[in-house]
């Protein structure tokens, strides 16, 4: 790939980079995912303005405060991460002011989004509206963390009760509803289910249950005993995923997983993405690594002979 001199100027300002999702547009096809650094108006500050963010996903709310599971609750393995934080949260009354004080620090081509989960169609809905008064731009119903009781992947096991609840937000709401579907053997029969009723974006995938196990303490290292495995070792799978939904959705398509560096988000945006989630890749490589998956796509798209990134959207399924 050639070698191109890509400043931060041209890189938050580049039409090249430019996405529209749902009617919602972003200046470029990266997006903080739910759960890290995305639970203050500081934080996010700081992934948007010093490291370059598209889109900001706010950390998953539910209606009543959670206090997560007790340490330990990360784990550190060859494969990557594994974690079992069990969506702690102030709950939807506690995370209220902070968002609305998100909003209004974002340049307004960078969307917010906030991930909410539950379990009941009817309090789902009022998660909804709350969220949306609030002056998110869309909201990403959390059906996929695979390690949080009766929430999560948990939910979206039922098949009705999915379509439930998405039927319940999207009747009294009216920004894009985003639903994020974890790693399960019927997810584009779930993804086909969840347009029909209304979804607007699938994002996939999440985490993929896991553990770990201390060979000297001879027990489970994670005090949940399972977490969601993220990092490099699920994004082939993350690129089957996108594969597959792209051929069978019609609606818009996030792809996260295992993203570190351009060339995988490539993968995911040639596997059908529009955009790409980010997140355990912060760990390793800091905020940073989101101008570098831009400049990156940049130099490509320069260097390949595109005109935008948009054009390479599902390119892999061309024959």
């Amino acid at each position: 790939m050639r070698i191109l001199r890509v400043g931060v100027e041209m890189l938050e300002n580049s039409h090249k980079l430019r996405v529209t999702i749902s009617g919602l547009t972003f200046r470029n096809p990266t997006i903080l995912a739910s759960g890290i650094l995305s639970s203050t108006p500081g934080l996010i500050r700081r992934v948007v303005f010093n490291g370059g963010a598209g889109g900001v996903t706010y950390k998953t709310v539910t209606l009543k405060p959670r206090s997560g599971y007790s340490n330990p609750v990360v784990a550190v393995v060859k494969a990557g991460v594994i974690n079992c934080m069990g969506l702690p949260n102030p709950g939807l009354n506690g995370v209220l002011e902070d968002i609305i004080q998100v909003r209004k620090i974002l340049p307004q081509n960078v969307p917010l989004i906030a991930s909410f989960a539950s379990s009941d169609p009817g309090e789902a809905q009022f998660i909804a509206g709350r969220l949306e008064d609030a002056g998110v731009n869309a909201l990403e119903l959390n059906l996929s963390c695979p390690h949080t009781r009766r929430l999560g992947l948990e939910v979206s096991h039922d098949i009705k009760l999915t379509e439930s609840i998405v039927e319940s937000v999207k009747s009294v709401t009216r920004i894009p509803l985003f639903v994020k579907l974890g790693l399960q053997d019927n997810i584009v029969e779930l993804a086909r289910r969840v347009e029909g009723k209304g979804a607007d974006v699938i994002v996939a995938i999440n985490t993929v249950k896991a553990m770990a196990i201390d060979v000297y303490a001879r027990k489970p290292v994670l005090s949940n005993i399972y977490g969601g495995l993220s990092g490099p070792a699920i994004h082939p799978i993350a690129v089957r995923v996108v594969y597959e939904l792209y051929e069978n959705v019609s609606i818009p398509i996030i792809g996260v997983g295992g993203v570190e560096d351009w060339y995988d988000a490539l993968e995911l945006i040639l596997a059908g993405a529009k955009a790409v989630e980010i997140g355990t890749a912060i760990y390793r490589k800091g905020i940073g690594v989101f101008r570098e998956v831009c400049r990156g796509i940049l130099e490509y798209i320069e260097s390949e002979g595109f005109n935008t990134v948009n054009d390479l959207v599902g390119l892999a399924h061309k024959r």
